[in-house]
């Protein structure tokens, strides 16, 4: 029920973000499939997902000891920085991306296109990225608790809202800054990967800013809930 209750803000976000997105007039969406796939993704969420456990020893490092801002802060960077990672493992590795091609399919990017996942993404970050990231640094509820409100942000960066910062797209990810990444034009592929902070694209070297706002979309779509349910298949028979 935790978890269930945890989702509570999540619907709140996205909804708020939904209705300001047809305020402005943005065009209608692939919102059908994005709520089936956003259901799917719940549904896994409280069965298979819940049978699988991450790191659940010590840490590198005991944020407990440290100033209340400081572990906050070190664990939003760890955390952001292992979402990065397994962002950029998703766009390398084949299976990873026959899952994560779903998130990328939506022809109209918008902010329900944030809980178009594969079901089954959560068990492979559980086991990797965020396992490592236990690792490092151990959590305080008020880590946890920012770390999931700067989470909600993920719905306006991927909303059809037309907010570009321009020169200082490095600071923070923005609807510009990772519509590119969605972009469906090859000379955008493989940029601007970032979650929260593009700080990590700056590093890496797929730092790019953004230049507009290009279509997005792959052509291997899903069509219906069972596509939705067996995905990585389906795309690996329909995908060139």
């Amino acid at each position: 029920m935790d978890w269930l209750t945890h989702q509570i803000p999540v619907f709140g976000a996205a909804l708020a973000v939904v209705v300001v997105e047809r305020l402005a007039r943005a065009p209608r969406t692939d919102w059908l499939i994005n709520l089936a796939a956003w259901a799917i993704y719940l549904l896994a969420g409280i069965t298979v997902v819940q049978l699988v456990r991450g790191w659940q020893g010590a840490s590198l490092l005991d944020v407990a000891q440290l100033p209340g801002w400081l572990a906050v802060v070190l664990f939003i960077l760890v955390y952001d920085l292992a979402e990065y990672m397994f962002h950029r493992m998703q766009h390398k590795i084949p299976l990873l991306w026959a899952m994560h091609s779903l998130h990328h399919s939506d022809p109209e990017m918008s902010a329900l296109t944030t809980s178009r996942h594969f079901w089954a993404e959560p068990l492979f970050k559980t086991i990797t990225v965020w396992s490592v990231a236990a690792m490092i640094i151990t959590p305080t509820p008020a880590a946890i608790a920012v770390y999931a409100t700067l989470s909600l942000w993920n719905f306006i960066t991927h909303s059809r809202l037309k907010i570009d910062l321009g020169r200082w797209s490095w600071l923070i990810n923005s609807p510009a800054y990772h519509r590119r990444h969605h972009s469906s034009q090859p000379a955008h592929f493989n940029s601007n990967f970032a979650a929260l902070f593009p700080i990590w694209d700056v590093i890496s070297g797929s730092y790019h800013r953004p230049d507009g706002f290009p279509p997005t979309g792959l052509e291997v779509q899903p069509r219906s809930v069972s596509q939705l349910l067996l995905w990585p298949l389906y795309y690996y028979r329909n995908a060139d």
